[in-house]
């Protein structure tokens, strides 16, 4: 039987060449690199024997995660259920949403009123005390690995609080610590780097450096004034960041989110965004996790297209993150939703379908954050939409502005000179669920909820894993509160990150309700995904000409069996003619021939076709 070193050091053989070779030609020094191996090998020996015994277990099914069975959950756990103890005592309701991917938002210690989120963290070891200890947070892991639920958590990896120790270090004068920083005397270098580095929030944090005037020098804070860039020029900043990663790894953390991950190099005459090195860091983070922990997975938070996305997945031979987050391919939904036109969503899919299959990405319609709209402005331009007055349109059009908007939300770092803006709002709120529960609209209402279960049944169409935004289940609107509270007033993403509304659970055994209407639905879509495997992701995808750009066809051809989508993005009737033998998996209905579907608005077809069936149809106005 191989002794417990055996293990690490079969691993770190590996690795060791590639990892040495790529940690020189970015620091060339001998003592850090032999540093971080002896750290390495200390957290290997740390990690408790169940965890191992899961990396073995992983380590053996590779492809663990590549399933079409796992089904996502994102929730900051004090507006889920106050703490983290709270959240273990609601698992059984996790699991009633047929949760086994449970996201938690920032939760380590971060300063009061200069938190963004969770994501300024001051201490990468100490859980926020409102929210509890990191014994409680592996406790959680604990109990969510004993009922088959892997637990997320982010890993704030580009900057770190103002009030951090390494920052308080530097702001004390200590040469040591400002160099794990960008610091600078003067404006000369500052401003070259503003020259070529675009700003991340030009209305909220103008300029990508602030001046320290108990310091006397300028410190890079690309996204906030109190977020300080790490300097990861600096080995130092490498290695201890390793360190921290690998503690979240020891605590029982399934999948690490990479926040940020693209801003990580900085570079004098770049963007300072996507820079090769970045590449590097990443790739050796996922050798490190190969040797330490196995069954962990990296994912990555690449708010990017899909052309700048996909590297991060690195190659075959190399590969860095095991996940990445679909981001364009949610904003384009939506930009869909309020355009009725799904060319360039189906163009997007295109994109993404012609991926190599290994890639696995999070898809999701809604998230903790706003909706930047960085959509595909080149098409759009060919059809006759230009970049300012389309998302002119679309803030209007989600904001309510519009005669016949249903949606109701707010804009996020709103810049009235480009007027350029982000969206802020709950799924139901865009879908239209609080509008019409406020007008007492019954028919808008049900519009609203069809809508809304068929974005979600577009997302479950998808390859990778689907992740719901705590809430969405039982249609939770936005929340205005936060208007009231001093230090959330200012930021109209918590509009969407209100406390969860536990009331509504009691209506989901109320048939009429709307949270009766959409959980059910969700999980019967749910469990319909994870029972056939032509959504697993060796499955081919393909889009297919529906003959109206209201309406978008879906295909998904696996080893057994061949499944259509077809989603009404409009507000028409619509008529679908079947050629081909199948079954709507929904209604359990046989379709084919010369059949016909009718489709309201916003409705949608899942179809499992008859083993010859090439899945051919038409679409025309009902």
């Amino acid at each position: 039987m191989k002794g417990k070193n055996d293990v690490f050091t079969e691993r770190l053989a590996v690795h060791y060449d590639e990892l040495k070779w790529l940690y020189m030609e970015l620091y060339d020094d001998e003592t850090r690199f032999a540093e971080l191996c002896e750290g390495l090998r200390g957290f290997f020996e740390d990690r408790k024997k169940s965890l191992k015994a899961l990396d073995a277990r992983r380590e053996a099914d590779p492809e663990w995660y590549r399933g079409s069975g796992l089904l996502g959950m994102m929730m900051y756990v004090g507006q889920f259920a106050g703490n983290l103890k709270g959240v273990a005592e609601h698992l059984d309701y996790v699991k009633s949403c047929g949760v086994n991917y449970l996201h938690l938002m920032p939760l380590m210690e971060s300063p009061a009123g200069r938190s963004d989120g969770g994501y300024a963290v001051a201490d990468f070891r100490k859980v926020q005390e409102e929210l509890g200890t990191v014994e409680d947070l592996e406790a959680l892991a604990d109990r969510c690995r004993e009922q088959g639920i892997s637990l997320c958590l982010d890993f704030v990896m580009n900057h770190t609080s103002e009030d951090h120790e390494w920052a308080r270090r530097a702001r004390a004068g200590e040469k040591e610590y400002q160099d794990r920083y960008f610091f600078y005397d003067s404006w000369e270098i500052p401003m070259k780097f503003e020259k070529t580095v675009p700003q991340v929030f030009p209305t909220t944090a103008p300029g990508n450096f602030t001046w320290l005037p108990d310091v006397g020098k300028h410190v890079m804070t690309s996204f906030y004034p109190y977020q300080w860039d790490l300097n990861y020029a600096n080995p130092v900043v490498f290695n201890e960041m390793v360190y921290n990663y690998l503690f979240l790894a020891n605590m029982g953390i399934d999948v690490i989110r990479l926040d940020a991950v693209p801003y990580i190099w900085k570079e004098l005459g770049t963007t300072c965004r996507n820079l090769p090195q970045v590449h590097t860091l990443v790739r050796m983070m996922r050798m490190i996790g190969e040797v330490v922990c196995p069954g962990t997975l990296l994912l990555g938070e690449v708010v990017m297209e899909p052309v700048k996305v996909a590297p991060y997945f690195g190659t075959v031979e190399k590969p860095e993150c095991h996940m990445l987050y679909n981001v364009t391919t949610m904003a384009t939904v939506w930009h869909t939703v309020a355009t009725q036109d799904v060319r360039l969503l189906k163009k997007q899919l295109d994109t993404v379908y012609s991926l190599p299959r290994e890639y696995t990405f999070l898809n999701y319609l809604r998230c903790h954050d706003d909706i930047g709209w960085g959509l595909d402005y080149d098409t759009l331009a060919e059809w006759g939409m230009q970049q300012i007055p389309h998302k002119q349109f679309l803030n209007d059009f989600f904001t309510g502005r519009l005669e016949d908007s249903f949606s109701r939300g707010e804009l996020y770092n709103n810049d009235p000179i480009t007027r350029d803006a982000r969206f802020c709002g709950t799924t139901a709120s865009m879908c239209g669920v609080e509008k019409a529960g406020f007008c007492g609209d019954a028919h808008g209402m049900e519009r609203a909820i069809r809508l809304d279960v068929m974005l979600h049944a577009f997302m479950l169409f998808q390859a990778g894993i689907p992740v719901i935004y705590s809430g969405d289940e039982v249609g939770q609107v936005n929340d205005y509160t936060y208007r009231d509270d001093p230090e959330k007033r200012l930021d109209s993403r918590y509009i969407h990150r209100g406390a969860f509304q536990w009331n509504l659970v009691k209506n989901i055994e109320k048939e009429g309700t709307v949270q009766e209407r959409l959980f059910k639905s969700l999980r019967k879509l749910e469990t319909l995904r994870a029972e056939h495997e032509a959504f697993e992701t060796h499955a081919k995808a393909e889009t297919c000409e529906s003959g109206d750009n209201g309406v978008l066809f879906l295909k998904r051809t696996g080893k057994t069996e061949t499944l259509i989508g077809i989603f009404n993005f409009s507000r028409e009737w619509k008529e679908t003619v079947w050629t081909e033998d199948g079954t709507d998996l929904m209604t359990g209905e046989k379709i084919g021939g010369d059949g016909k579907v009718c489709m309201r608005p916003y409705d949608f077809v899942w179809g499992l076709l008859g083993p010859d069936s090439c899945g051919a149809g038409t679409v025309r106005e009902a």
